[in-house]
């Protein structure tokens, strides 16, 4: 009996040792997310004296009569519609070389307007990205750096399971030490101590609204209308679905990795639902083109006073849903995964042309600052779009996942032209700000510009380099030379875009001065940034001409 106590003990021991490691928490309080205080009461104020200003808004500085490029006359405010598609691909469009399907209403933005042939996204996945757009500032600079998640795991024994259970060539569960607690995930979202486009123009006098996807933070406080905007449809997910499933006349394409799984089985549950200003609704139509009729009720509501329409459009993220229509109308497209994909893009196109031609219709186009970009690039994964000639996609730092379409038009105060210079999706932040001339707070870094004084090319280009920055993926762009560096893979990248844009050839190795250049501007510019506010929970792997390459999720 005492032998068998003396082995049975200690087994017991080892056993409640085993438990205890695997079950013991791994939240932290290492993520705790807290208000900047200080910021945040400077930004009421801000707001507050902007609301004073409108009262009397001073005249734009004339030069022989003419106000300065990009602003507006005295006491006209040009209306701006904001269209983002989401993760499309550069060269899925027709205006920047698709000819697999033609996409005429929004190539027509472009041609009316500015083409950007060289624009950029600050992230290559969908939150950080648009984090920047609204705020006109690196998001890494206030701690949304990383995409943000509902669950994260709560010990051991679940980390394990998730990687004995998510096991796919394309994602790995991260290794993390820790994790946010629930109290700390609830607080993730965009800061209430950033300014959004919407905040800075509702202050001046311009009614808002957001129709789409908003991924900016699901609860309560982090929701639009806590972010400057009035009216909102859509959802606060990444994702949701575009109908009903069993819907007739949809044809659903799914896709065999645990991510598009997780996507289907959420529905339009929880955060995926679509709601009218907070309040869940049965919504039956085609998502894409029903957010273009709400875009349509908006334009003619406000049409009589200065307004901000934000459309950050769901397509065509997965899931693949398509119209039978749109399906049907591409019967020279063989793969069926390929032709559901552009059958979204048809759809996301004929809705670009509804709200386009409102606009027309109502006789704003000259008082209408018309933007259309997508969040980054194409999303290579889902086997519908390689995003060539440019290298890699959705989930990386090359061509392929930052480099993006982007186009502006305001009938009669920009020549048709393409630009041919590096811009950001922060410009149009700052863009619009001095298109309206609205000053900027001074307590905070704006990373944006100004493009319109710009837009001449006799005024001369700014010089600027642009950074990434994904946990261990970092980037850097200055002037024709792009660095790219993966401390996971230990793999140092340096190109020449203006020879090699496919990013054939590696120069890390015989332009050696060029990358110390290069790695210690990048070091420079994140001293300045804040530590993320949460971590990645998985890395996307992925394989380009044989090499393996990781991106932090």
């Amino acid at each position: 009996m005492h032998r068998r106590a003396r082995i049975l003990l200690p087994a017991a021991l080892l056993l409640a040792g085993i438990l205890l490691y695997l079950l013991f928490p791994l939240s932290s309080r290492e993520f705790r997310i807290d208000i900047d205080d200080k910021k945040l009461r400077y930004k009421k104020h801000f707001l507050e004296q902007a609301g004073l200003r409108r009262d009397d808004p001073p005249d734009p500085v004339q030069k022989d009569g003419v106000p300065p490029s990009g602003v507006p006359p005295s006491g006209a405010k040009p209306n701006i519609v904001l269209l983002l598609a989401d993760d499309l691909g550069k060269t899925d469009i027709s205006l920047y070389g698709n000819q697999v399907m033609e996409t005429p209403h929004i190539d027509a933005i472009g041609r009316g307007g500015v083409t950007f042939t060289e624009a950029y996204c600050t992230a290559s996945i969908c939150a950080p990205s648009r984090a920047s757009l609204l705020t006109g500032r690196y998001a890494q600079r206030f701690g949304f750096e990383l995409q943000p998640h509902d669950h994260y795991p709560r010990n051991r024994l679940e980390t394990l399971l998730y990687r004995y259970l998510l096991r796919h060539e394309l994602w790995e569960v991260s290794e993390n030490k820790r994790y946010p607690r629930p109290q700390d995930i609830r607080r993730q979202g965009l800061p209430a101590s950033e300014i959004t486009l919407a905040e800075l123009l509702r202050a001046d006098g311009y009614r808002t609204g957001i129709l789409g996807k908003w991924h900016l933070g699901y609860e309560e406080p982090f929701r639009p209308h806590n972010h400057g905007f009035e009216i909102q449809y859509g959802f606060y997910e990444a994702f949701s679905l575009y109908a009903p499933i069993d819907d007739p006349d949809i044809v659903n394409q799914r896709h065999n990795h645990f991510a598009n799984r997780h996507i289907w089985s959420r529905g339009r549950d929880g955060s995926c639902a679509i709601r009218r200003n907070d309040e869940i609704i049965d919504e039956k139509e085609y998502l894409t083109t029903r957010l273009a009729e709400e875009a349509v009720q908006f334009l003619r509501q406000h049409r009589e006073e200065p307004f901000f329409l934000y459309v950050p459009f769901s397509a065509p993220h997965t899931p693949f849903q398509a119209t039978r229509k749109h399906f049907d109308q591409l019967t020279h497209i063989e793969d069926q995964n390929q032709r559901v994909y552009y059958a979204m893009i048809k759809a996301l196109d004929e809705a670009v042309g509804t709200i386009t031609g409102e606009i027309r219709r109502l006789g704003l186009e000259e008082e209408t600052i018309i933007v259309f970009a997508s969040d980054n690039g194409g999303a290579t994964y889902t086997g519908a779009t390689q995003n060539a000639p440019l290298k890699g996609g959705k989930f990386s730092d090359f061509e392929g996942g930052l480099n993006i379409p982007f186009m502006l038009r305001w009938k009669d105060r920009i020549t048709p032209t393409e630009y041919l210079h590096p811009v950001s999706l922060m410009d149009i932040f700052t863009t619009i700000a001095g298109a309206a001339g609205l000053p900027l707070p001074s307590d905070r870094v704006y990373d944006g510009i100004d493009l319109l004084p710009h837009l001449d090319e006799r005024k001369g280009q700014p010089q600027r380099a642009l950074f990434w920055r994904s946990d261990y993926n970092k980037a850097i762009r200055s002037g024709d030379w792009k660095l790219i560096l993966n401390e996971r893979d230990d793999r140092t990248l340096l190109y020449n875009l203006n020879r090699d844009k496919t990013e054939g050839r590696n120069r890390a190795g015989t332009e050696q001065a060029i990358r110390n250049r290069l790695q210690t501007e990048l070091e420079n510019w994140e001293k300045a940034l804040k530590a993320p506010l949460w971590p990645k929970v998985m890395h996307y792997r992925f394989m380009i001409n044989g090499v393996r390459y990781s991106f932090a999720i």
